[in-house]
């Protein structure tokens, strides 16, 4: 199951979404994210890592609306995890949590912040989605949130990640809704 955690103007909503009915969203260019998004990324992580959340009451939304989908003996890929604040909280809720990012500068402050919390069910990785080697149906949950919107081949995204959920599982992505 897809399902989208959308953010707009009339703020925090859920949709399941049926995969045959993202067939719009399977064509697309090459590459996960552009070189250059890696150096940027890169070059802000510090600064990125000590910005407040902007919108704390719908982050916590987020997160309770995710965890329920979640369940303690998942096996879950969260891409795009930036400074993993997001796998971070998420660890308690799932058996283990693989997260990655195109930024090395990222899955640096991400690891220290796992360290400094004693998790240890969370393991980060530089990697984009698009390279990264899971093996297909191995994973209960995939977490892409605030990401595909900076991904250059996003039309793909849908498809590569259904191929590494088991069945039934679950992706949620979460998505900046400005409208048409």
């Amino acid at each position: 199951m897809l399902v989208f955690v959308t953010h707009g103007v009339n703020g925090v909503g859920r949709a399941p979404v049926n995969p045959e009915s993202m067939r719009w969203a399977l064509a697309g260019g090459k590459g996960a994210m552009m070189d250059r998004s890696e150096k940027f990324w890169d070059k802000i992580a510090e600064r990125y890592a000590e910005r407040p959340i902007t919108d704390e009451a719908s982050y916590q939304r987020k997160l309770e609306m995710t965890r329920a989908f979640l369940r303690p003996d998942m096996a879950v890929l969260e891409f795009g995890c930036g400074t993993g604040s997001t796998a971070i909280a998420h660890a308690p809720f799932v058996k283990h949590i693989q997260a990655i990012d195109v930024s090395s500068k990222m899955i640096e402050i991400a690891q220290r912040k796992a360290a400094e919390n004693a998790i240890e069910n969370v393991t980060f990785r530089h990697a984009a989605i698009d390279q990264v080697d899971i093996p297909d149906s191995s994973l209960d949950a995939v977490l892409g949130l605030n990401v595909l919107h900076v991904l250059t081949n996003w039309q793909e995204i849908p498809a590569h990640v259904h191929r590494m959920l088991k069945p039934g599982g679950v992706f949620v992505s979460s998505t900046m809704c400005l409208g048409d």
